[in-house]
């Protein structure tokens, strides 16, 4: 392809998964990298001319008053997951980003992530309001840049769920309401969503928060010709469920239950230890196996805030099934890995499928990035064979 600049603009931008992305960008612009967990990279994906790493241009939100350099730092000395000296070549770069970062909003996000907030990020705004200065942040990143187009992806704290019924199904409706705030108390990810969308930018919502899923956001995205996707990063226990649970239904094996107990310590970790936001989350890791199994065995998700952890991220798994002559059998496992170095290559994957579907004309919800999703929109398909091969579907069909 002609070569042409695309923004990305993250929302968290200096959280865990955002400031991983972003040096790995970096890393990769520099040649400072390898490509390893890349699935864009594989070569069934090499004939889509994805986005160069040379042409990505990075942007975005925050709530936090911290430096970039400093978050990305917290990654080497705090989880000992990135090396310093990388982080270090990369401060230039790092420094330079927190001029174009801007305070993000924490409407209806629960007091857990209001407390990190800081005063700009909780300016009294009606929903109008917010959404027109998220606007003229991601319109000025654009025009300043040259940007042929914008992905905003949302890698911010989980929310509180919340009731979608509350809210009317239309755009011209729930777009009505706007101005009233008491009437319309939509969270900060669904505004997030309706300013990238609103302005034909694609928008990935990496977290379990509401953003685009309802469905006069999903309206929206149609109407302005933009597409999106989400919800919630598939990056480790609920990925093994994915590919586990498939084939104890290939292989008529009943599942009676299935307990997943999960510790970490990072920002994410430190959100979901408030019970109001934890509930997003385990409602998304769990839905799955009912789905895959077509019965729903006992389950049990637990997620525990462990400071001590950093980053690092355990999952252990007690499968308990029933096999020939009825006799109970166990299956356990552990996963342990870095939780920002899991989902950060899924992201910037995310990105250029998602830049690559808006040179391809694609509108709508991106189905065929279900693979990358605990809660994939617009499917109940959550075995992860089946997914994968949608993607490649897709990318087979996608004109040259």
């Amino acid at each position: 392809m002609a070569r042409q600049r695309i923004g990305v603009w993250f929302i968290g931008a200096k959280g865990g998964v955002a400031s991983t992305a972003t040096v790995g960008l970096l890393a990769l612009k520099k040649g400072l990298t390898q490509t390893t967990a890349l699935v864009s990279e594989l070569p069934e994906f090499q004939k889509l001319d994805l986005v160069d790493w040379k042409d990505i241009v990075l942007g975005g939100h925050e709530i936090r008053d911290i430096r970039s350099f400093d978050e990305a730092m917290r990654m080497s000395t705090e989880s000992r997951a990135i090396d310093a000296e990388l982080i270090n070549k990369l401060k230039p770069e790092l420094d330079k980003l927190d001029r174009v970062i801007k305070p993000g909003t924490v409407a209806h996000s629960g007091a857990t992530i209001e407390g990190f907030a800081m005063p700009a990020a909780r300016k009294l705004e009606s929903p109008r309001e917010t959404i027109d200065r998220l606007q003229n942040d991601l319109k000025k990143f654009a025009s300043e840049n040259k940007l042929a187009h914008v992905v905003v992806v949302n890698v911010a704290s989980t929310e509180p769920t919340i009731d979608a019924g509350q809210f009317p199904t239309k755009w011209s409706e729930l777009s009505k309401l706007l101005d009233k705030p008491k009437k319309c108390p939509l969270p900060a990810s669904c505004l997030y969503a309706i300013a990238a969308l609103d302005l034909g930018y694609s928008h990935i919502n990496f977290t379990p928060s509401t953003a685009s899923s309802l469905p006069a956001i999903a309206e929206l995205a149609v109407e302005r010709g933009t597409r999106h996707m989400g919800y919630d990063g598939k990056t480790g226990e609920t990925l093994m469920k994915s590919v586990l649970a498939p084939m104890f239904a290939k292989r008529n094996l009943n599942v009676m239950s299935w307990v997943g107990h999960n510790i970490f310590g990072n920002m994410d970790g430190k959100v979901l230890d408030d019970p109001i936001n934890k509930k997003s989350k385990v409602t998304s890791k769990d839905r799955l196996l009912g789905q895959i199994l077509g019965y729903p065995p006992q389950t049990l998700v637990s997620i525990e805030y462990i400071q001590s952890m950093g980053d690092w991220k355990t999952a252990w798994d007690h499968i308990h099934y029933k096999g020939f002559l009825g006799t109970p059998m166990t299956l356990q496992f552990i996963w342990q890995g870095c939780d920002s170095l899991l989902a950060a290559p899924l992201v910037i994957d995310l990105v250029r499928f998602t830049e690559r579907a808006w040179r391809n004309g694609d509108v709508g919800t991106l189905k065929f990035l279900a693979s990358f999703f605990k809660s994939p929109m617009g499917t109940d398909e959550h075995d992860f064979a089946l997914q994968f091969q949608w993607l490649q579907q897709w990318a087979a069909s996608v004109k040259s």
